[in-house]
């Protein structure tokens, strides 16, 4: 007797063609039977141990979070609710191109610093890896969804070449092939850059063809946060076009937008750019979050100089006063490469995590609030921040524009992608709700999308960038990484008051046939494992 049959559902197989009512048949963490209801008229129905009743319901794949900050939180918090009650799946790690592997003992303190405002301090996991197959291998001890991984290219150049701003020696680019070789070796899916983060966007651009070469060697793809989103952003998409063209490595742009006043309506103009590299034969694809706020560190914002050297470095800076000033000067006058060239405008940057209690009255407020709450300058608040939390500040950045967002996601080479920072007290929505509001806002409500094409984007094409042979659709054969959804009321619940309010309307999902969701409510299963990179 099989497993679970689910009765009756409307099929959206994540093909983007149009649903149809079927039987299907779940067994051994597969789907194993698809009977249509037409076909069904004069059979007897399949039946299993357990059967689900999903009558007015629509059944698609599991969601495919193409850019999230879980690397830590997976391991942290097996409930995971964030993405598991979102219908999400499969998330892909090592973004932005700082993660926790391949590291050395000091390479491993370095990054943890850095990125405490991404995963939290780390104090409450136990490190027992440093190569990308041993944080896979612990990702395989069991989680709630799966996990594929992106090898972080700043991490890898902390540990060939440190924090200067300078070219890679021969040997020190050598070495760096090498650990992204063995990383692909071992089952990452790709590589990203965090071209607006110190240490990776001290890379130039002949050392990321040469790593881009190795991935491409390996079938994979090059994932950059790439060096503006403000100003130059346009100049910036096209540097990755040319230069995945020229290593011959399929591209996937990271939260691809236009933000920032220099870019509003500006969206038709990098997708003009996109469709001019398709049509020669480029291998692009994007993904994006259905919201305009974006995401990051207060310490992301400073100038590049002022981190050469590392967490330590910049401390030391900011609290010398000449060098405060310095930074100052690049951040509100010069426009800091870190703030993506524009002038930063501090009633834009939202305060959403700190990592000492003390500092939980800036939480929800913008810098320039509390500046003018304190009665003195943002930059001396924000100063404050970063010194006495240690770099630890989130900030929401308010700074996108609603068209530009729209305008992308219609474009067929896109995907969706949380970018959820799962830290701070007041997260970004997005990390909560990103796959309901596609499917509820940009669907239902708006109209952006048909449901159809949304759900294949959000499945089917995510799996086939990911080059997995046996997701991402509904068909026999493939993994039971099922969503059911209610397409009538189906929404995120978090919003920018509420962020950590879990959606409605995903009454059931499965990881590997097992139920993680069980009429609304998390299991205690632990289905997830690691996703490798498929062999060519």
């Amino acid at each position: 007797m099989r497993e679970l049959v689910i009765r009756g559902a409307d099929v959206v197989d994540g093909g983007g063609g149009p649903s149809y009512r079927a039987d299907v048949v779940v067994d051994q963490g597969r789907i194993v039977e698809i009977v249509r209801e037409a076909a069904a008229a004069g059979r007897r129905r399949p039946g299993a141990r357990r059967e689900l009743d999903a009558a007015g319901l629509v059944l698609s794949p599991g969601f495919i979070d193409m850019h999230a900050h879980s690397d830590l939180a997976l391991l942290r918090d097996p409930d995971h609710s964030a993405k598991a009650a979102q219908g999400v799946t499969l998330e892909v790690l090592g973004q932005d191109g700082l993660s926790y592997a391949p590291v050395d003992d000091r390479t491993l303190a370095e990054v943890r610093s850095t990125i405490t405002g991404w995963n939290g301090s780390g104090d409450d996991i136990d490190f027992d890896w440093r190569s990308v197959g041993e944080y896979l291998d612990r990702l395989d001890r069991g989680i709630a969804v799966n996990a594929a991984y992106l090898i972080p290219q700043g991490t890898v150049r902390m540990l060939a070449v440190g924090w200067e701003d300078r070219a890679a020696t021969p040997a020190e680019l050598e070495r760096m092939r090498a650990l992204v070789a063995e990383g692909l070796e071992q089952g990452a899916v790709g590589l990203s850059s965090g071209l607006t983060y110190t240490p990776g966007m001290y890379a130039r651009d002949a050392e990321l063809t040469e790593l881009c070469r190795v991935v491409a060697s390996y079938g994979g793809y090059y994932c950059p946060h790439h060096r503006s989103y403000g100003a130059g952003a346009l100049e910036a998409y096209e540097e990755m076009v040319a230069l995945t063209r020229e290593a011959g490595c399929a591209l996937h742009l990271a939260h691809a937008t236009m933000n920032f006043g220099v870019n509003k309506g500006r969206a038709p103009e990098l997708l003009a750019l996109l469709d001019t590299a398709l049509a020669a034969g480029a291998d692009i694809s994007l993904d994006t979050y259905p919201y305009t706020p974006g995401c990051t560190t207060l310490v992301a914002m400073l100038p590049s100089w002022a981190s050469e050297g590392g967490p330590e470095a910049i401390l030391r800076r900011l609290a010398d006063p000449a060098a405060a000033e310095r930074i100052r000067h690049d951040l509100e006058v010069v426009g800091a490469d870190g703030c993506h060239g524009v002038p930063i405008e501090w009633d834009t940057v939202e305060i959403s995590g700190v990592g000492s209690e003390a500092l939980a009255p800036y939480v929800g407020r913008t810098v320039q609030e509390s500046a003018d709450l304190r009665g003195e300058s943002p930059w001396t608040t924000a100063r404050r921040l970063l010194v006495e939390d240690r770099l630890g500040p989130t900030i929401l950045q308010h700074v996108g524009h609603e068209e530009n967002v729209r305008a992308i996601m219609r474009h067929p080479v896109h995907t969706g992608g949380s970018d959820g920072i799962l830290q701070g007290s007041k997260p970004h929505p997005r990390a909560y709700g990103t796959f309901p509001r596609y499917l509820g806002h940009y669907v239902r409500e708006l109209g952006v999308l048909s449901l159809e094409e949304c759900v294949a984007r959000l499945t089917s094409r995510p799996a086939a960038r990911l080059r997995l042979p046996d997701r991402g659709l509904v068909r026999e054969g493939y993994r039971a990484d099922l969503v059911l959804f209610d397409p009538a009321t189906v929404a995120a619940g978090s919003t920018f008051e509420r962020p950590r309010t879990l959606p409605v309307g995903i009454p059931h999902v499965l990881v590997d046939g097992r139920p993680v969701i069980e009429d609304g409510r998390r299991t205690d299963v632990l289905a997830g494992r690691s996703v490798r990179r498929t062999p060519r």
